[in-house]
C-alpha cells in the first residue's frame, strides 16, 4: 500500500528525536508537510526537516500552557492549517516515594503539564481550529496506560493514562464535527527517554517480558501514524493501539 499525504499539514511534538523524529520522517516521507517541534534540540529538528520542502522545525517549551497555545499557532499559520496533531512528547521522572513532599509534588506536576495538559491544549486548539476540513489526532501514549508502571514512574504512568481518557472522549465527543482521534501505547522502545529506565533496571528488565528477540524501535511505531493519518482508519476512531511485542496484551 503506498500512502499519499501530500494534502496533510502536520504538528508532531517532540520530534527532534526518538519516535516523534520517526514520525516526522515517515510523515514526510509519505508527502505530508511537518512542523517539527522540539524543546532545546534545535540543530537536530533542523536537519531533520531540511530535505522536505514546506516543512518547518519549531521550538517550544511544552512545561508553559502559553507556549503550547503559540506552538499551535505558529504551525497553523506557517503551514496554512493543521490537519493532523501528533502529540508525541513526554518526559518521564524517576520519582521515588521517599522524596519530600514538595520534590514529590513538583516531579508530579511537571510530568502532567507536559505529558498531559500539554497534549490536551493542544488537542483544544486543534479541535477549535479544525475549520470544518476534519482533524486528526494521535496521542502517544503508553502499555503504561494500561497495566501501570514502576513506584518510581506513578506520574507518567497517571499522565498516560489520561492520554487515553482524553483521546475517547474527544473521539466520542466531536466525531460529527470530523474530529478522530486515536492512541498508540508502545511499550518499551529503545529512545534516548528510555535509556534512564534501562539504566536504572537493566536492559535484561526490558526484555524479560516481550515475545520477539529485540526491542521495539521507532521505526516500529511511525508507519501507524502514517496509516492512520491516510484517513484509511477513521472508523477506528477512538481506539487505542498497542505496539508493545506482546509483554502486555488485552
Amino acid at each position: 500500500m503506498n500512502i499519499d499525504l501530500k494534502d496533510t499539514r502536520a504538528l508532531v511534538t517532540g520530534a527532534s528525536r526518538g519516535i516523534g523524529k520517526a514520525i516526522a520522517g515517515a510523515l514526510m516521507d509519505s508527502g505530508a508537510r511537518v512542523a517539527v517541534h522540539y524543546r532545546s534540540e534545535r540543530a537536530q529538528a533542523e536537519q531533520l526537516v531540511a530535505p522536505f520542502q514546506g516543512s518547518i522545525a519549531l521550538g517550544a517549551d511544552l512545561n508553559d500552557p502559553k507556549a503550547c497555545v503559540d506552538l499551535f499557532t505558529r504551525a497553523h499559520d506557517d503551514l496554512g492549517g493543521i490537519d493532523l496533531l501528533v502529540n508525541n512528547a513526554a518526559i518521564a521522572l524517576s520519582s521515588e516515594m521517599a522524596k519530600t513532599t514538595d520534590e514529590w509534588v513538583e516531579d508530579w506536576d511537571r510530568t502532567m503539564r507536559v505529558n498531559l495538559t500539554a497534549s490536551a491544549l493542544l488537542a483544544r486548539e486543534a479541535i477549535q481550529r479544525a475549520g470544518g476540513r476534519g482533524m486528526r489526532i494521535v496521542f502517544l501514549a503508553s502499555r503504561a496506560a494500561f497495566r501501570g508502571d514502576t513506584p518510581d514512574y506513578l506520574a507518567y504512568a497517571a499522565s498516560k493514562g489520561g492520554m487515553v481518557a482524553l483521546s475517547r472522549s474527544i473521539a466520542r465527543g466531536f466525531g460529527k464535527e470530523g474530529v478522530k482521534s486515536f492512541v498508540i501505547a508502545p511499550g518499551f522502545t529503545r529512545t534516548e527517554m528510555a535509556e534512564d529506565f534501562i539504566r536504572t533496571y537493566g536492559e535484561d528488565y526490558a526484555m524479560k517480558d516481550i515475545a520477539l528477540d529485540r526491542m521495539t524501535e521507532p521505526r516500529d511505531i511511525a508507519p501507524l501514524v502514517v496509516f492512520l493519518a491516510s484517513g484509511l482508519a477513521d472508523h477506528a476512531t477512538g481506539t487505542s493501539i498497542d505496539v508493545n511485542a506482546a509483554s502486555y496484551v488485552r
